[in-house]
């Protein structure tokens, strides 16, 4: 046997890259379907292997995690992230992490539940019956909100929302799939270059505002989860990185990266998987009908401790990121000279793990492309292999925001869904990548008051 992979032919220069920017999902999907288990391609200066089995996925992520490194995919995201928790390593990130998890205690986010719920009847308050909105936009200044109030330990103003939504759109343009940009440095003042250097601008003015509000309040002030696990002191994110740079721990570089990277990590993804959920049980009216049951058995406003029964729900919720996993693939580096499913891996190779083809696999899951929140019943959840299904990572690495990301997406779909029905009004799903995968258009839902 051959100790190359297979994989797709390239052309001078773009290799593969032309192809897989004009439709990264298409190309994927196509490639598994050709090749199989492990997969060469050429997408720009250093290999990279697409694998597709649970299998290898455990392996990268789990078994062998610490010699698959993050690696260094684009100047651009050390520009926006740094050495944030998503994109350090090593000492660094352990260390980061360490510091990190109080804010992730178990109790301290079952306890942001009156926060979450209060901020998404906020919103609600906005819509009224008949009204048509572009529901991942509504979302997604939703989840800013959330996310500032939880793990910023503060508020943040309407302008200030408005300013983070207004920039994204830039942001994500820097990052979707580009063949040419290859061969255009960063420091190019391109019109592209010149939008991506004013949003991070932009963000990180945001980010100077909500420490100044949080700076000199970091020991005193309440915090949004009530006892903070016990603490006499508030346990969010923010405060934690204040008292450490207090310390000497922390540097304003630090702080700035983990703030970054909350800020949009922590609201980007849960945005997209709240409106791929309500796509999916607007397209499926028998599911609609068993979530909005579930959801008004509730009495009264849902809670973290409603959460265990809304298992409907959560089969929703974990059907709609099978199907459109907002992070749509991972990429890891391999530190050493390794071999895979028998092929050669050369050291410093990135290692591609696309959930987008591993979810919709039909070796893993019957009929993968139809909605069926019942694959979720633990009897039929049991026959698949555990790593047919990672959308927050697995591992060491795993996202740490999980729990808490979990938690405010269920309590936001039963906060809506207690309030309105939902019609979609939109044409097919289109899909664009970037660091995260979007809709390519707004997604209007058409409102009904309950």
């Amino acid at each position: 046997m051959s100790t190359r992979p297979p994989g797709p032919r390239g052309e001078p220069v773009f290799g593969n890259g032309r192809r897989y920017s004009r439709d990264p999902f298409s190309f994927m999907t196509a490639c598994a379907d050709a090749y199989g288990d492990v997969i060469r391609l050429d997408l720009g200066p250093r290999e990279t292997y697409m694998l597709t089995n649970p299998r290898d996925v455990e392996r990268v992520l789990v078994s062998e995690w610490a010699t698959f490194g993050k690696p260094n995919l684009d100047d651009a995201i050390d520009d926006l992230l740094g050495e944030g928790l998503l994109m350090s390593g090593g000492d660094r990130w352990q260390r980061q992490r360490e510091l990190a998890n109080p804010a992730f205690h178990a109790r301290r986010i079952a306890g942001l539940d009156d926060a979450i719920v209060g901020h998404t009847e906020d919103a609600l308050a906005g819509w009224s019956d008949g009204d048509r909105i572009d529901v991942q936009l509504e979302l997604a200044r939703l989840t800013v909100r959330v996310i500032v109030t939880a793990m910023f330990g503060t508020d943040i103003t309407d302008e200030r929302v408005r300013s983070v939504q207004e920039h994204l759109e830039p942001l994500g343009q820097r990052f979707e799939p580009n063949a040419m940009r290859r061969l255009i440095p960063d420091w190019a003042p391109t019109r592209e270059n010149r939008e991506f250097e004013h949003a991070v601008a932009t963000l990180e003015d945001v980010i100077d505002d909500l420490v100044a509000r949080r700076r000199g309040t970091e020991e005193t002030a309440a915090d949004p989860a009530g006892d903070a696990v016990d603490s006499p002191m508030p346990m969010d994110l923010l405060s934690i990185l204040l008292r450490a740079r207090e310390r000497g721990d922390q540097t304003d570089g630090d702080l700035r990266d983990e703030l970054m990277t909350m800020l949009l990590a922590g609201h980007d993804t849960t945005a997209l998987a709240l409106t791929y959920s309500f796509y999916l049980l607007s397209q499926h009216p028998e599911a609609k009908a068993r979530f909005r049951r579930e959801v008004d058995a509730l009495d009264g406003a849902p809670t973290a401790d409603d959460v265990a029964d809304l298992t409907f729900t959560d089969r929703v919720l974990s059907e709609s990121m099978r199907l459109y996993p907002p992070v749509y693939t991972l990429f890891r580096e391999s530190k050493v000279d390794t071999r895979i499913a028998g092929y050669r891996i050369p050291e410093g190779s990135l290692l591609m793990l696309p959930q987008w083809v591993v979810h919709r696999s039909d070796r893993w899951y019957d009929d993968p492309r139809e909605f069926d929140p019942g694959r979720w019943a633990p009897e039929r959840a049991r026959e698949r292999p555990r790593f047919a299904y990672f959308p927050f990572g697995a591992g060491p690495r795993h996202c740490i925001g999980k729990q808490f990301s979990l938690l405010e997406a269920k309590l936001i779909l039963a906060t809506v869904g207690r309030e309105f029905d939902f019609e979609y009004e939109g044409p097919d799903l289109d899909l664009r990548g970037s660091l995260t995968m979007h809709p390519d258009h707004p997604v209007p839902l058409r409102l009904s008051a309950r």
